[in-house]
């Protein structure tokens, strides 16, 4: 070959260190485009420069190994087609989107922090009566580490009994085990005028919430910091004296029903404290 780099030449120019290509090799990232068969001595060719770059500013970002070879595999083919362009796209797409999904973590966390840090800082909490409520109701045992597919479930049931009638936010009144042992009993609920229809799935019932005291707070946002509302609305309850029940009602007044807009969220958390009034 005319043009050849030898890897300390290649380390220069792509400022990748020679232990670095040595390893792209070895994990047949970057094979050089030609290895002496006697002396092993690695060569790499110009046309390799972007490649490498390429590769290094992947492994910056975290991309796992599988996809940056299933991206290089389709790179090495996208002049034979459209399905090799697409999968390129398709792995980079998906880790941005991981990226950004990571960023925006990041982010609530930094804000969370920083009110824990502000001594002024408080959310606001009140003590309320919530209105009895007619309501179609999915209860069940949460086991331990059964992730949200439960709730999905419910929701998906309750869905199919309201059917396209116009319905008030949904709620679920949560045990605090399922929080504090990751596993307890949940109620999800919608609220419901009418009597439940035939054909309802077997699963919801209906059910009759009676007026309950609480102290209540309206979380706005993401569910990343929902911990700091339970920890005010819990706080309100201890430093005024009121026994907690040992379930918590939280009602999802805008959510990923509604928009696909995180910050727009609002969820109403109530930390029942007074024995239910019946």
């Amino acid at each position: 070959m005319t043009e050849r780099l030898t890897i300390g030449e290649f380390s220069r120019i792509t400022h990748l260190s020679i232990r670095t290509l040595r390893r792209y090799h070895e994990q047949d990232l970057l094979v050089p485009a030609e290895v002496d068969p006697v002396t092993g001595y690695r060569y790499y060719s110009p046309d390799q420069v972007r490649p490498a770059q390429t590769i290094r500013r992947f492994r910056d970002l975290d991309l796992p190994l599988a996809d940056l070879r299933r991206f290089l595999e389709a790179e090495t083919g996208a002049h034979g087609g459209a399905a090799d362009r697409d999968t390129a796209r398709q792995v980079v797409a998906a880790h941005l989107r991981r990226l950004e999904d990571r960023l925006g973590r990041t982010q609530r966390a930094v804000e969370a922090l920083r009110e824990l840090l502000d001594p002024g800082a408080e959310r606001t909490v009140t003590l309320e009566v919530l209105p009895p409520q007619r309501v179609y109701a999915v209860s069940l045992d949460v086991p331990e580490g059964a992730g949200l597919d439960w709730y999905d479930a419910a929701m998906r049931d309750l869905d199919a009994a309201a059917g396209h009638r116009p319905v008030l936010p949904p709620g679920g009144r949560y045990t605090h085990e399922l929080f504090t042992e990751d596993h307890g009993h949940a109620t999800v609920y919608l609220p419901a005028e009418t009597p439940l229809p035939p054909g309802a799935p077997a699963t919801v019932r209906e059910l009759d919430l009676p007026a309950r005291t609480a102290a209540v707070a309206t979380h706005t946002g993401p569910h990343d910091d929902l911990d700091l509302t339970y920890g005010a609305v819990g706080s309100f309850a201890a430093r005024h004296g009121l026994r907690a029940q040992n379930i918590v009602e939280e009602v999802y007044l805008v959510g990923p029903r509604d928009t696909g807009q995180p910050e727009r969220w609002r969820t109403l958390v109530a930390w029942l404290t007074a024995p239910e009034h019946t």
